[in-house]
């Protein structure tokens, strides 16, 4: 059996074989972001706030880059799935073309609306400023952001998430030491403050870029002459934009329910309960990253067995999916409860910024498994090309907090805590419209393919 082929031989050992390396290079992602959050913390309780309330700003550019690399591990595995190698190639070349288009734009229409963007989040005087200072350095290191994602997703489509750990434990490393010289101005250069948060930031995923291409053209799969045979063509870019649009916008109403969090924690709170926040949901990623590594397992899986019609296979793949992340998740879950206020501690002494991180994550506890269930739901869709079914599950989800927030926080009484129910209220709900919806189109897509 080729490395690259997942249509053959055990579902359990190939799942790990992808989502442990993925899992654990998205560790040391998280640990880069936890890094950041220190050292900003470490400035002032503003500059943790400024960095916080512009989070998710930024995740509308992973939603992006992360969109058109999900896009491109959907349908690099269906084509690898049907054994059409030429297809692949294609598909590579029209994605990586495709992202710096997209980064391109971005850097010229974004800088202009990040001002809006922050106010509308509630963000004011030095939380505002510091804000901005990592917006506009950070959007300039787009292209590499989103080409990352791309590579990976070519790559995890062979089954191969080692590079992107590889890069990102090393990128981690880097920037352990790349922050401090920056938001400092350590050796002689400038102090940036949060900007320098930045600075970093873009220096390492540059790097990342240029390895993490060295792995794709480096690849047993890879073929130049194939490679340089294909086109930019436009029914190639149409299925691109079809599967990671629908995934970028899934991606980005992420950021939607994050602003509408962020609003009502500036409505019932506080600069603490917002530096609260942000700790919190550092910790809170960091349990959740196994399931991360179980998601693009799940994709690659899926989707190449989708493409060899081997229904018996992906039925067994999203078995154990979620078999896998139901039982790291509790372990998870089991040590972040009785350590939620050292933690947060970790990132802030602030009383205040103790409390409110810790309220939160004895809240969000209960909320932690359903995370993973939507995640493997949304995988699923994916990967039998039905992105924007998934894209309805997450735009349902992060607008629904406007009413629920409202009643627990406002009508019950129950204040910051009130948001912190909600989440957990609406995320559940989430979680029986996501199964349903893969339940049901996965078994009409076998039986439409069946008939055919």
């Amino acid at each position: 059996m080729q490395k690259y082929d997942l249509t053959t031989g055990p579902i359990k050992q190939a799942l790990l074989r992808i989502a442990v390396p993925a899992s654990i290079g998205f560790l040391f992602n998280t640990l880069f972001n936890v890094v950041d959050t220190y050292f900003a913390g470490s400035l002032s309780l503003e500059a943790l706030a400024g960095l916080t309330v512009s989070f998710p700003i930024f995740f509308i550019l992973i939603a992006l880059a992360s969109g058109i690399g999900t896009g491109s591990t959907a349908l690099a595995g269906y084509h690898l799935g049907r054994k059409d190698i030429a297809s692949y190639h294609q598909l590579a070349k029209n994605a990586i073309i495709l992202s710096i288009f997209v980064a391109l734009v971005l850097v010229a229409f974004t800088p202009s609306v990040i001002p809006w963007l922050l106010r509308l989040a509630g963000a004011q005087d030095l939380v505002f400023q510091y804000g901005l200072d990592y917006m506009n350095v950070i959007i300039y290191g787009a292209v590499f952001q989103i080409l990352n994602f791309t590579f990976n997703g070519l790559l995890s489509a062979q089954g191969n998430s080692k590079p992107f750990r590889n890069f990102l434990i090393v990128g981690f490393f880097l920037n352990l030491i790349l922050d401090p010289m920056f938001i400092f101005g350590w050796f002689g250069l400038p102090r940036l403050e949060t900007a320098g948060v930045a600075v970093a930031t873009v220096i390492v995923q540059a790097l990342g870029t240029v390895y993490l291409a060295w792995s794709f053209f480096r690849s047993k799969i890879y073929q130049p002459a194939l490679f340089k045979q294909g086109k930019l063509n436009r029914q190639t870019m149409k299925e691109l934009i079809n599967q990671g649009l629908p995934v970028s916008l899934n991606n980005a109403t992420v950021s939607i329910g994050i602003f509408i969090i962020q609003f009502f924690i500036f409505r019932y709170g506080n600069n603490a309960t917002i530096a609260g926040y942000g700790a919190a949901i550092r910790i809170e990623q960091i349990a959740l990253l196994p399931t991360i590594g179980i998601n693009i397992a799940t994709i690659a899986l899926v989707s190449q067995n989708f493409g060899a019609n081997a229904w018996d296979r992906i039925e067994e793949s999203i078995k154990y999916a979620v078999r896998f992340a139901m039982i790291v998740l509790a372990i998870g879950l089991v040590i972040i409860f009785p350590l939620a206020p050292w933690l947060v501690g970790l990132f802030n002494q602030d009383p205040a910024v103790i409390e409110a991180g810790t309220l939160y994550l004895r809240i969000e506890g209960l909320a932690i498994f359903s995370y993973s269930l939507i995640g493997i739901a949304s995988s699923t869709l994916q990967a039998i090309k039905k992105p924007y079914y998934a894209f309805l599950v997450g735009l349902i989800r992060q607008l629904s907090p406007l009413l629920v927030f409202y009643v627990f926080a406002e009508v019950l009484g129950l204040g910051v805590g009130g948001i912190w129910w909600g989440i957990v209220v609406v995320n559940y709900l989430a979680v029986i419209l996501a199964w349903t919806l893969a339940s049901s189109l996965l078994k009409s897509t076998k039986l439409r393919k069946i008939k055919s």
